[in-house]
Order: structure tokens, then sequence, then C-alpha cells
């Protein structure tokens, strides 16, 4: 059974978080501060940490910053999950270059997490079991300058590889599958979380909105995701 470490300020959250995941069949260790957390990451076995980005004392941008910059080995490809507040962008933005997996927003659905989770560490055992180059892979997708490691979830334009969450490698995926066709938000809905969970049509915007930001902070020319106004968005080749 997979372990997890899961820090967060706030108890309430600790204790239902925890409470669903050991559900699951999860092991969970809980902490309410970076300080405490980092100790138990260093002197245990981990296979997942869920961080909250604000927090006293340190924070989960520099508990994430230690983590990485640790001499012990394991903690270098610790897969990382943020939790995070819905106006802290720039946070997720500075997270997902330092290394982190995956974010998701406050307030959460806990089965939305648990299918982040579960995702992530199938992500992870595939990037640790297989080495090769992203150019030499096979098992890869390729549209114009875009690239697809659809194994190991790694995603390239023009060969910089952009840093992604599951669900926009999943939307990004679901659109350059098929240049000039619109798919409208409830396609592109279950592209992203599956038939079985639901999100509201702004949240399909904002992360399309999140897309073109991260792109485009690499290429200022990147016009590939089109808005087709009444209807929804395409990739254009």
């Amino acid at each position: 059974m997979p372990t997890i470490a899961l820090v967060d300020d706030e108890q309430s959250i600790l204790t239902s978080v925890s409470l669903s995941l050991e559900s699951e069949g999860f092991n969970v260790d809980t902490f309410l501060n970076g300080i405490d957390a980092l100790k138990a990451l260093e002197s245990k076995e981990y296979d997942l940490g869920l961080f909250d980005i604000k927090m006293p004392k340190m924070d989960g941008n520099e508990l994430l910053s230690k983590v990485r910059a640790s001499k012990i080995e394991k903690l270098k490809d610790l897969p990382i999950i943020f939790l995070t507040s819905k106006d802290h962008e720039q946070d997720e933005i500075i997270g997902l270059r330092m290394g982190a997996s995956d974010y998701i927003t406050k307030p959460f659905s806990q089965k939305l997490l648990n299918e982040r989770i579960r995702t992530v560490l199938r992500i992870h055992a595939n990037r640790i079991g297989k080495t090769e180059n992203i150019i030499e892979n096979k098992n890869k997708f390729i549209r114009g300058d875009l690239i697809l490691d659809e194994e190991k979830q790694l995603c390239f334009w023009k060969k910089i590889e952009i840093e992604l969450t599951v669900a926009e490698f999943n939307l990004i995926k679901s659109l350059a599958q098929y240049p000039g066709v619109v798919k409208d938000r409830n396609q592109l809905m279950d592209a992203m979380y599956g038939d079985s969970i639901y999100v509201d049509d702004r949240t399909i915007d904002s992360h399309v909105k999140r897309l073109r930001k991260k792109f485009r902070s690499y290429d200022k020319n990147f016009d590939q995701i089109r808005t087709r106004y009444g209807s929804g968005y395409s990739w254009r080749d």
C-alpha cells in the first residue's frame, strides 16, 4: 500500500483527507508544518507527498525546494501534489517548475484527489522504470512541434519541456489528436477528468487560459489552441 505524507496547517483538512485516503487503501502520515514533515521525509520511506502551499514556518514551495535539494537520493524524485487556493496561480507555476507533479485547488472533491494520486503514482512508476530519451521513445504522440510522451506524461514544444498537470496533459492530447475538430466543453471535461467527475464550464476555460500562458512563456507566437465561440476549442496545425 502506498504511503503518503500529507502536510497542511489546517487540522480539519488533515483529518478528513487522511480518513478518506486510508479508506481507499493508502497509508497516511499527517503533519501540521513543513519542518516536521521534512524530518519525517528524510527518515521514512514515502511514495508521494501532498503539500499545502500556504503554511507558516515553511511553506509548500520551500518544503519542495528542500526535498529536491536533499542529499537523500529517494527524495529527489518523490512525486509531489500541491494543495492550493484558487488565487495562487503564480505559486502553482513556480511549484511545477521546481518539480511538483500536479496541483489541486481547494475546495476539492476527495474523489478527484484520489484519482489524481493514482495517476501521479502510475506515471512516476513508468518514469523510473523507463529512462529512454523522449526523442528516442517510440511511445510518443507527435503533432508538428508538439511531442507528448504518454507513458511518462511529458510534454515538449519545439523540444522544450512544458510542465503540465495531469488534467492539462489530457486536455492538450484531446485537442491535438484531431486538428480542426471543435471539442465542446463537455467532451473536454470527459477527456480531462473522466465521465464520473463533473466540473463547470469555467474550469475548462481556466485550464485553457493557463495552457496558453505556459506555452507562450516559451514561445510568444504559440497560437495552436483556438477558441470557437459558442462551441468550444480546437487545435490548429
